[in-house]
Parts: structure tokens; C-alpha cells; sequence
């Protein structure tokens, strides 16, 4: 458990490394891409965004290590500068109010006490992951592919709790607020919201536990939501708040921010503005080779074996191809193990790759149908990004 110095010694360190001349760098794949790798509290080394507030972008190479994601390498992202530097937690209590028959109180204690825990493994990815690669370029944090991550999530079901405080007729969404502030009165509060019948779907956990130990302090300490299938920014940190309203929300991260072209592809024509917007929601299918980095140099001669991992919004990855003639033609992969819908789906092949430079395409294909698109779609918030992926490589 850190505390506010721990905490703000970390951050003011990470600062001042990612300034000074010769700190260790890297340089993402697209224009103004070089960033600093910084440390923070509970964090290896990590690809630094912003530092007030923190944004952590995971090295890509670390899903290279495993089908869950390292707690130490799990991206982070706020929205608010006013963030919570510790955390007491015998006095920290969750409340459950609004329209419901009886308002809750509860200590983490009472979360794991009162209720039966479950188990999930979910891909949490934020809403802006890859939007540095959108062409022409948007506004909002130019991230590259690593903020993403998949992990075991422990914790109670929302709708145990929500059952618990009695939801009265006539609910219609549930509201999500955690204990990071605006840093100014005229800014809106960071608050989300799901349909009722979406939070009491049985899925949508309160987790207090990632890979098996407590939530990391800048992943959400001592509680977050979880909303399988969904953009990380329904995956409120630090949860605090929980309201049921008998209306629809219209705080400004919903009915402002976070939206979308409100079309099937949710994307419009380069440079223009959608006529209507909605909120983002699900996922889209992607997939990526993550056992070879793009510049990668490989031997001649044998078969090269290429892995990676593909994930959609729930409905689990029907296949995975792979392309070395630009897609004109594809080769099955063969998939691993299914730790579950929601989770990251490792997949491998042996590919004959002539001697010379190669470019590698990968693509996914969830049971529902929707496959990865040949050519990047676009949308002024830079949201969504799931073209088919390419790996380029010599092989001499």
C-alpha cells in the first residue's frame, strides 16, 4: 500500500527523469512519437504520456510475456489532476444510493464479506488506444497500441450489491463516480453511466483484486468497476459512488465526451464531423503478432514461427489469418488456450517467409462475424482504431 509521500516522491521523480538530458527514451511509430520511460510507485519501467495526471502506456513488448498482463505493466490513465495520493482504508466506504429502497454503506471488508466473490478475465483498453497512428492526426493523448491490458479480476458482482439496496420501478441508469476530483469548480466531475439493465446483467464486477493480489494504487486502489466487452472508460478507479437514477444521465463524460459517429462503423469521412454522436461502448475485434517487433531480423531457410493475441467485445475469436502477399492471400492460425470470452486469445503459425523485406498482416475474426477492416476507418475523437495490423520484417 503507498502512501501520499511514496506516492508524490515517485511522481515528482518519474517528472524529472522524463526532463533530464539522457533519461532513456523511446520513439513510438508515428510523427512527434518520442517519449520517456518513467517509473512510478508499483510500476516498471513504463512509456510516460502525461505526468499531472499520470498516463502510463505499456511497452509493447510485454504482452509478448504472457496472456495476462503484469500488474507492474498495467497502463494507466486519468482524467483529472486531482487525484487521491493515499487512501485510508478502514475508513473508506462504497455508497449505494439514489433510487433504490435502502441506501449502503459498505467497507471493503463488507464487499468481501457479505457477498460471494467471482472471477473474470477481461481486456481493459482505453477508448484513445492507438489514436497516435490516426492519419490525419486528432486531438486527445497520442497513444500507440500498449494501452491495453487483460487480467483476472476478483471481486462481487454489481448486481449483488444493487439487489442488496433494492432497485425501485422505474430505474433507468446507474451512475459510477470515484474519489479522483477536477482540479477547478468550472470542471465537470469524472462520472460514468450504465443502462440498469447493463449494470445488473451479472458481468459488470466491483473488483478489489487483479492477478490474485489487491488492485495496484494507480489502477484503481481498493475498488473498480469492471465492464467486460467495454472501453476502459466505463472502468471507473477508486470507486466511491455509486447512484441510481430514475432518468438518464446527462453529466458531460456522457453526454459530451466519449462519443462516437452514430453510424455502424461509427466513422465519418476524413476531416469532417459526425451529423449525430453516442456514447462509445463495446470493443471492436483486433489482433496483433506480438513475437516479432516491426525492423525484426530473421534467418532464411525455415519456417518462421509468428504468435499473438486477438480479443473482441464478448463473443470469442473465431479464427486469426495471417497475410505475407499484402492480402491477397490468408493462412489459418491455430488458436490457444480460451481462458474465456472477454480475455486476450493467444494464436501461433509457421510461416515460409522468402528471404528479403516482408510485411506480415494479421487479422481477426470474432463468432459474431465482424472481422478487422483492410483500411483504418476515421472519427474526429480517434476512437475505435482496429485496422488490420502489419509487422515488418528482413529475412536475410
Amino acid at each position: 500500500m503507498l502512501d501520499r509521500r511514496q506516492l508524490l516522491v515517485g511522481m515528482g521523480a518519474s517528472a524529472l527523469s522524463a526532463g533530464r538530458a539522457g533519461a532513456e527514451m523511446i520513439t513510438l511509430p508515428f510523427a512527434n512519437g518520442r517519449r520517456p520511460l518513467v517509473r512510478y510507485p508499483g510500476k516498471r519501467l513504463m512509456i510516460g504520456l502525461t505526468a499531472r495526471p499520470p498516463q502510463l502506456e505499456t511497452p509493447f513488448g510485454v504482452f509478448s510475456e504472457g496472456l495476462l498482463t503484469p500488474n507492474d505493466a498495467f497502463f494507466v490513465r486519468y482524467h483529472m489532476s486531482d487525484i487521491p495520493l493515499s487512501i485510508d482504508i478502514a475508513s473508506y466506504r462504497l455508497k449505494i444510493g439514489g433510487h433504490v429502497e435502502k441506501p449502503l454503506s459498505l467497507s471493503l471488508n463488507d464487499l468481501k464479506r457479505t457477498f460471494g466473490p467471482t472471477e473474470i478475465i477481461a481486456v481493459n483498453q482505453c477508448s484513445g488506444n492507438s489514436r497516435g497512428f490516426f492519419e490525419p492526426r486528432v486531438s486527445g493523448g497520442q497513444l500507440g497500441n500498449g494501452a491495453m491490458g487483460n487480467a483476472l479480476w476478483t471481486g462481487v458482482p454489481l448486481k449483488a450489491v444493487l439487489e442488496r439496496a433494492g432497485i425501485k420501478a422505474g430505474a433507468q441508469q446507474v451512475t459510477f463516480n470515484g474519489l479522483d476530483n477536477p482540479p477547478a469548480p468550472n470542471m465537470p466531475d469524472f462520472v460514468k453511466a450504465l443502462a440498469s439493465d447493463q449494470a445488473t446483467d451479472g458481468e459488470v464486477m466491483l473488483a478489489w483484486a487483479m492477478n490474485g493480489q489487491d488492485l495496484p494504487f494507480l489502477n484503481g486502489y481498493p475498488l473498480r468497476l469492471i465492464v467486460p466487452g467495454y472501453f476502459g472508460t466505463y472502468w471507473v478507479k477508486h470507486l466511491s459512488d455509486i447512484t441510481v437514477l430514475d432518468a438518464r444521465f446527462d453529466g458531460y463524460w456522457m453526454k459530451t465526451a466519449y462519443r462516437v459517429p452514430d453510424n455502424d462503423c461509427h466513422c465519418v469521412p476524413v476531416g469532417t464531423k459526425p451529423a449525430s454522436t453516442r456514447p462509445i461502448g463495446k470493443l471492436a475485434v483486433r489482433s496483433f503478432i506480438t513475437s516479432h517487433a516491426d525492423g525484426a531480423q530473421l534467418s532464411g531457410g525455415k519456417p518462421v514461427i509468428i504468435s499473438g493475441i486477438a480479443f473482441d467485445s464478448g463473443s470469442g475469436i473465431a479464427k486469426v489469418e495471417l497475410s505475407a502477399d499484402g492480402g491477397r492471400a490468408w493462412k489459418d492460425a491455430m488458436l490457444g488456450e480460451d481462458l474465456g470470452r472477454y480475455s486476450f486469445r493467444p494464436w501461433t503459425l509457421a510461416l515460409d517467409l522468402p528471404r528479403g523485406d516482408q510485411a506480415v498482416k494479421v487479422r481477426a475474426t470474432s463468432r459474431s462475424g465482424e472481422t478487422q477492416p483492410m483500411e483504418p476507418s476515421w472519427n474526429p475523437a480517434g476512437y475505435l482504431r482496429n485496422v488490420i495490423e502489419t509487422v515488418r520484417v528482413r529475412v536475410a
